[in-house]
Order: C-alpha cells, then sequence, then structure tokens
C-alpha cells in the first residue's frame, strides 16, 4: 500500500497537476496555430492556382489580337496579380500572429 500512497502524492502534487495542465494547454495552442497555418498556406495556394488560371486565360485572349481585347482583359489580369499579393499578406499576417500567440503563451 505505501506505494500506492507514494505513487498518489507524487500524481495528485498541486505543482505537478499545474505544470502537466500548463504544458497540455500549450500543446494545444500549438497545435491549433499549427492548423491555423496549414489553413493559410492552403488559401495561399488555392489563390495562387486561380491567379495563375486566370493569368493564362488573360493572357491568351490578349494575344488573340481581337480588338478590345487587350483592353477587357488588362483589368482582370491586374486583379489576378493583386489577389496574389493581398494572399501572401494575409499568410504573412495568420503566420506572424500565430507565432506571437505561441510566444506569449505560458508554457508551464
Amino acid at each position: 500500500m505505501s506505494n500506492l500512497n507514494e505513487i498518489n502524492s507524487q500524481v495528485i502534487d498541486p505543482k505537478v497537476v499545474k505544470t502537466e495542465g500548463a504544458g497540455k494547454a500549450y500543446q494545444s495552442v500549438a497545435n491549433s496555430m499549427a492548423i491555423t497555418v496549414q489553413d493559410a498556406t492552403d488559401y495561399l495556394r488555392t489563390n495562387l492556382m486561380v491567379s495563375a488560371a486566370v493569368s493564362a486565360v488573360c493572357l491568351e485572349k490578349m494575344l488573340e489580337k481581337v480588338p478590345g481585347n487587350v483592353v477587357l482583359y488588362a483589368p482582370v489580369l491586374a486583379a489576378a496579380q493583386a489577389n496574389v499579393v493581398t494572399a501572401t499578406e494575409n499568410f504573412t499576417k495568420v503566420g506572424t500572429a500565430a507565432a506571437n500567440v505561441l510566444k506569449n503563451f505560458p508554457s508551464g
């Protein structure tokens, strides 16, 4: 029975419980931040693919030498390029915010 008492005293020691709880909370927050960055990566990747497809179509249409195509598709091409910039800025903001959350979260 003394072994059980010794184990119980170590397991339910308030300091151990507090430290383990803080560690588990930190791991949970770290996991959430990793998922957040993965989601931002997916968002960036999707926007890059869509913007590349839009750019390809715009350039193809602009090179067809159909009167008015350059004027018609130039703003669309510019918007596709701006979308890449916006998605990249979003990725940077999310990554920085996730890093700050982890940096400022107590680990135990």
